[in-house]
């Protein structure tokens, strides 16, 4: 019961508002604030009244000057960097090993048999540009499949403003502006360069791309690779690694500390850019290892063969091995993050640790593990981490598999899907061109993939020295032969020897981590300090702001509420100009005019006659009183 007498007196009070008018609840308000200003406001005179109105109006607009600057520094969300330098135990980084070279030249010749015919006919060709050394001289005839479908030119420009163009095994001259693309541009000087690389969509298509290149040699690289892509993709990955170097003819010697290890202690994958790849220490199986102490005799040493005869000619122009350092189960993209160690040479790699830290979001768009990324990752099949290298490529073999029906054969492919190929997909070398070329591809990979939040990079420092010397290497290449040979003979030579140490320079890392720039904390202090500095304010006197405000709002509604009844009202009076009679005046007149009952037929007004004598009065309890629609604002009634 309480309750609802308490509720019904809330009602009361809600509909009769604050009782005060806009003007008296602001003089009020400049009355009691404790900001300062509005006082002098009320309480001085008409000349000061004006100013302090004027400096009270101008400081105001200043504070909310600043907190719109304040509050969108905060919304911005910056970070600062911050540098700290520490000590501890490290685990060993992974070590991924490969040769430069994907294939051994002996196991994949009879694959690219034609496809060097065809090279070292062009070749010649390049170097003696005469009529007569087309395909009619070779014997036997060459097969023109895979160059009529990416054929290499040359490009005479004795005539800069009507360079000629000469298909190599053609013998018919045409000039640049009937051949080439409008926009195509010359490469070099000489006057005959291998400057353009020609793909098309289909054969006798004048749907072409032209790759310029100022040299015979990259045209000729890049040329070759191309081809041996399309080649080497029909071949089961089973073959591809059987044809690669294998981890007891590669790794001769490993050490680690002081615990002796061989290949076995390396875990095998198949990289498309360098065959068969080893890793130590990668994490997937055991546990990784942790360094005892710092310095080369606590590191890693190895020493390799990469069997330098055995290279492909045309496919691998540098010698040596393909390392590079990174962390546990995670994949090594040896192109973009490794270093050669050249061959005939002991290479010392010292290593200092940098962790980094990023803040997630609003702050920095990165990723704890790659899950909010909408790219699939083709490398979660090796059961790696996500990387940003690993989503940029899984993000063009998609967009490749998408547009040109095949993936290409140096990244991952999903379920579902094949290698592309010259005889299954003639136009894929342009697709692949066009692709790649395209900047709205890339930018939209690029937008798709995130960094990761924390990181770990290896900084190297790196030095050479020739080995083994003139001196020693009689007796050293002895023992290594013979322990991978079990021959006397000498099997091994410096061009095909390395040796590698990998070791901390010091056990001291570094970790640059992110921190929040501006905090709530720092929101709330500024804008206090903004507030009290222009205005002398404080939390109370924003409480106090708050409250009439409210007030306002409240005279405001009640005033609205009145004015719609009003309204009401006067419409209702327009209905009805003559103002309805009461009830005590329809008694009245009824009394005075002999009024009946409906029931006892009465009269009108002006038939009514007065009672006969001795006739008793009206009962006015039988009395019917027609309803009334509307009552009049001055009605009796309560």
């Amino acid at each position: 019961m309480s309750l609802k007498k308490y509720l019904v007196r809330a009602l009361h009070r809600l509909q009769k508002g604050p009782g005060y008018t806009y003007k008296e609840l602001l003089v009020w308000y400049c009355d009691n604030t404790n900001t300062h200003g509005p006082k002098r406001i009320i309480k001085e005179g008409p000349k000061k009244k004006l100013i302090w109105f004027f400096l009270t109006l101008l400081f105001a607009s200043l504070v909310f000057w600043q907190w719109g600057i304040l509050i969108n520094t905060y919304l911005s969300y910056n970070v600062t960097s911050s540098l700290s330098i520490g000590f501890k135990t490290m685990k060993f980084p992974a070590v991924t090993v490969c040769n430069a070279n994907p294939f051994k030249y002996s196991e994949v010749k009879h694959l690219l048999k034609e496809l060097d015919r065809l090279i070292e006919a062009a070749l010649e060709r390049i170097l003696q540009p005469s009529p007569g050394n087309g395909t009619e001289n070779v014997s036997p005839p060459l097969d023109l499949q895979l160059w009529n479908q990416i054929p290499l030119v040359l490009i005479d420009e004795h005539n800069k403003d009507n360079p000629v163009i000469l298909d190599i095994f053609e013998t018919n001259q045409t000039a640049g502006g009937d051949e080439t693309p409008a926009g195509n541009e010359t490469a070099g000087d000489n006057q005959n360069s291998a400057g353009n690389d020609t793909t098309c969509s289909h054969q006798g298509s004048n749907n072409c791309t032209y790759r310029n290149f100022t040299s015979a040699a990259q045209a000729v690289t890049e040329w070759y690779i191309l081809q041996s892509t399309s080649i080497l993709s029909k071949v089961p990955l089973h073959e591809r690694i059987r044809m690669g170097y294998q981890a007891e003819d590669m790794i001769l010697a490993c050490l680690y500390g002081a615990e002796p290890c061989n290949y076995k202690n390396f875990t095998q994958i198949y990289h498309p850019d360098h065959g068969n790849c080893y890793i130590f220490n990668w994490g997937m199986d055991e546990e990784a290892l942790n360094s005892s102490n710092p310095g080369a005799e606590f590191g890693l040493k190895l020493i390799l063969d990469i069997s330098q005869q055995d290279y492909i000619p045309y496919l691998s122009s540098a010698a040596g091995a393909r390392l590079m350092l990174h962390q546990q189960k995670s994949f090594p993209f040896l192109k973009d993050q490794g270093i050669y160690a050249m061959a005939g040479t002991e290479t010392s790699i010292g290593v200092l640790v940098d962790e980094l830290e990023r803040m997630g979001y609003p702050y920095s768009d990165c990723t704890m593990n790659g899950s909010d990324v909408p790219v699939k990752n083709l490398y979660s099949q090796y059961n790696t981490s996500y990387s940003i290298q690993a989503c940029l490529r899984s993000c063009f073999q998609n967009h490749m598999v998408e547009i040109c029906g095949c993936g290409h054969y140096m990244f991952p492919l999903p379920k579902g899907v094949n290698y592309c190929n010259n005889e299954d997909n003639p136009g894929w070398a342009y697709c692949y061109s066009s692709l790649r070329s395209s900047i709205k591809q890339r930018q939209i990979c690029i937008d798709s993939c995130k960094e990761t939040c924390n990181d770990t990079q290896y900084k190297m420092t790196i030095s050479m020295a020739d080995w083994p010397s003139e001196a020693s290497e009689d007796w050293i290449f002895h023992i290594l032969s013979y322990e991978r040979d079990m021959s006397t003979n000498v099997t091994l030579d410096r061009n095909g020897i390395i040796k590698l140490n990998i070791y901390f320079q010091e056990y001291n890392y570094r970790t640059i981590s992110e921190s929040a720039a501006t905090t709530i904390v720092w929101l709330l202090s500024s804008l206090g300090g903004q507030f009290g500095f222009w205005m002398g304010g404080s939390v109370l006197c924003l409480i106090e702001f708050g409250e009439i405000i409210i007030d306002s709002l409240w005279i405001t509604i009640i005033n609205v509420i009145g004015w719609c009844k009003g309204l009401k009202q006067r419409r209702v009076r327009a209905q009805y100009p003559d103002a309805p009679p009461t009830v005590s005046e329809l008694v009245e007149a009824h009394t005075n005019l002999g009024f009946q009952p409906e029931a006892t037929g009465a009269l009108p007004r002006d038939e009514a006659l007065p009672p006969e004598p001795g006739t008793p009065p009206p009962n006015y309890d039988s009395l019917r009183v027609q309803p009334l629609d509307v009552l009049s604002p001055d009605s009796d009634l309560e």
